[in-house]
């Protein structure tokens, strides 16, 4: 993201500021319950309020407490990626969660285990060989294979359309269940230009029928073709073979629960998600000559998207430059230097890993902290018990 995205992303949202910050250890991450909420409801609208064909990953959302807020929503199917969502999910009135991880060894058990333990949530895996499918012959999961749209990071090729066939006919003889497609075309975020960015998913859910018309033809019946995280999910929704298909066709953007300003620049403006996580940051010290330095480094902000690592909200004057662990300087514009102590409320870059930074995050409601939570699936599972 570049200084003039940062600026245009500062002047288009308000920061929700807070009353009674002064007794806060910073950096705290802050949610605000309300624009969870709105950013909830303004999907399940675009959804046009079925709750049925949004699959959000909680890999984001990482909080017991969050879960709860989506399926009080109606929200009732989920991704995630390790066990630990896995868990935490059903923990909190997850009806279907699909592990959207290639699992393998003691993770592929100990998925089973978690199923074992919640009955009545149906948990899927991912496969994309035919080896993987003996480590699934006696558990009762749901299938999704998993295909590569072309971002080259897991699944079978989208053009591999006999081998696909082939392995969905080997689990129907070995008696899993085949639930159906994962496509996940995630690499369309790095196409700026929203237009270009649908004409060019479009292209790929093109392959994609062409793959469910080959296996509907061959006589495996397809019960949910899952695409599309928060760049694409709008291209999904406008795609017409979707629409009245025999399947079920879901989303799964889980950036927008919170939103970034990675994803906030990348949808359009009038849908109306807005920020509702921030980092809350003091203001620690002036090292020279128009630079400052907030008590957020990459330790709180996550620096995997590249610097500036975020945006400050209500302070275009002021340019992240690259942290350190626990030190954000930024470089100001002008005279107006804020001052030692003064509170900075910075918008991720990137809310997933930042949201895991954190062992606990505060609630915010009616613009006062109402909580704490625990960040419920930060981090992993204790991997083994000796």
């Amino acid at each position: 993201m570049n200084k003039e995205i940062c600026i245009a992303e500062v002047r288009r949202y308000q920061p929700f500021l807070l009353s009674g910050a002064t007794t806060i250890l910073t950096p705290a991450l802050l949610i605000d319950r309300e624009r969870v909420q709105q950013n909830i409801a303004t999907m399940l609208r675009l959804l046009s309020g079925d709750a049925n064909r949004w699959r959000p990953h909680v890999k984001t959302a990482k909080l017991r407490y969050v879960m709860r807020v989506l399926t009080a929503a109606g929200v009732r199917q989920f991704k995630c990626a390790t066990s630990l969502e896995l868990r935490t999910a059903c923990e909190s009135g997850a009806g279907d969660v699909l592990v959207a991880y290639p699992l393998m060894g003691a993770n592929a058990t100990r998925v089973q285990e978690i199923a074992r333990e919640y009955p009545n949530v149906r948990v899927s895996v991912l496969i994309e060989n035919p080896e993987q499918i003996e480590q699934w012959r006696d558990a009762r999961l749901g299938i999704f294979v998993d295909m590569n749209p072309g971002m080259n990071r897991t699944g079978m090729t989208d053009e591999n359309w006999s081998g696909i066939v082939s392995l969905c006919q080997t689990m129907a003889s070995s008696g899993l269940e085949f639930r159906g497609l994962h496509y996940y075309d995630g690499h369309m975020a790095a196409e700026p230009d929203f237009h270009q960015r649908c004409m060019a998913a479009h292209r790929g859910y093109r392959r994609l029928m062409q793959v469910v018309d080959e296996l509907q033809h061959t006589g495996i019946p397809i019960g949910e073709v899952i695409t599309s995280g928060t760049p694409a999910f709008p291209c999904s929704l406008s795609f017409e073979g979707f629409a009245g298909a025999q399947f079920v066709h879901r989303v799964s953007p889980g950036t927008i629960v919170y939103g970034d300003a990675t994803s906030l620049s990348q949808l359009p403006p009038d849908y109306g998600f807005v920020p509702a996580a921030l980092v809350l940051s003091r203001v620690v010290s002036h090292p020279a000559e128009g630079i400052v330095t907030c008590d957020a480094g990459h330790k709180s902000v996550s620096a995997d998207a590249g610097v500036p690592t975020c945006v400050v909200m209500g302070h275009p004057e002021l340019t992240p430059l690259s942290p350190s662990e626990e030190h954000l300087p930024l470089r100001v514009a002008g005279t107006d230097v804020p001052a030692r102590g003064e509170f900075l409320y910075l918008l991720p870059k990137h809310i997933c890993p930042t949201v895991n930074n954190f062992d606990h995050a505060v609630i915010v409601e009616g613009g006062k902290p109402n909580a704490v939570e625990s960040v419920s699936a930060r981090g992993r599972e204790r991997p083994m018990e000796i």
